[in-house]
């Protein structure tokens, strides 16, 4: 039987939410004039707050603003390397780390499923050791430029559990022959949490919290 270790990235391994953070970082090294447009991503987050437009439109609607409508390959591979680099330096969770070592100790295949794009995201994983990534994939033109437009599935909800179960389907991994321990700090992960063989809620919100209790869950705080 082979074991996965499959790991939530933002709030989970990182300290913070990491699309706004790349955003600001990657705008401040290329074109500081469009942090000026932030207040405009601002009315994008209250139209998804006030359920308008859902997730996806909104990360669409700020790489827009904040990148422009095209990223060149080599730009987004710059700034990502950029920012992994940040982020594993000073933005990981100590426990986050202890946990990755001890599952890889233990011959677990180390997974990251995020809602975060892939451009980064992989940046961020390889840094950390991990072995496969699957992550909100971007749209690219003719020329291999980023688009402000998602590939697919936001990797969010019931849609991160269909692309991991896509995701073994492509590797031959048989899910009656898979040992899955997950990882995520999110209710909105409740069908990766109950379709997994081990669940555990790390730095869970309120609602996950209760959700972990029902169900007998594990929860842990890597935060301390």
């Amino acid at each position: 039987m082979q074991h996965l270790a499959i790991y939530d990235m933002d709030r989970t391994i990182t300290h913070a939410p990491t699309w706004t953070a790349f955003l600001v970082a990657t705008a401040r090294g290329r074109a500081p004039w469009r942090l000026a447009l932030f207040p405009l991503a601002g009315v994008a987050t209250g139209a998804y707050a006030a359920k308008l437009i859902d997730r996806g439109r909104l990360k669409q609607w700020t790489q827009r603003l904040i990148l422009g409508g095209k990223l060149h390959a080599d730009a987004a591979h710059k700034a990502a390397a950029r920012f992994a680099d940040q982020v594993v330096a000073s933005g990981v969770f100590t426990g986050a780390r202890t946990q990755i070592a001890a599952d890889k100790a233990d011959g677990r295949r180390l997974v990251m499923a995020t809602a975060s794009y892939g451009f980064y995201a992989v940046a961020i994983a390889e840094r950390l050791g991990f072995d496969d990534v699957i992550a909100t994939g971007v749209r690219k033109d003719v020329h291999g430029r980023l688009l402000a437009h998602i590939e697919g599935e936001n990797c969010y909800g019931p849609a991160k559990l269909r692309m991991i179960e896509a995701w073994m389907a492509r590797e031959g991994l048989v899910r009656d022959q898979v040992h899955v321990r997950f990882y995520s700090d999110h209710v909105s992960d409740a069908p990766t949490f109950v379709w997994a063989d081990e669940a555990v809620a790390v730095n869970a919100h309120g609602p996950l919290r209760t959700l972990a209790r029902a169900k007998g869950w594990r929860i842990e705080d890597w935060a301390r």
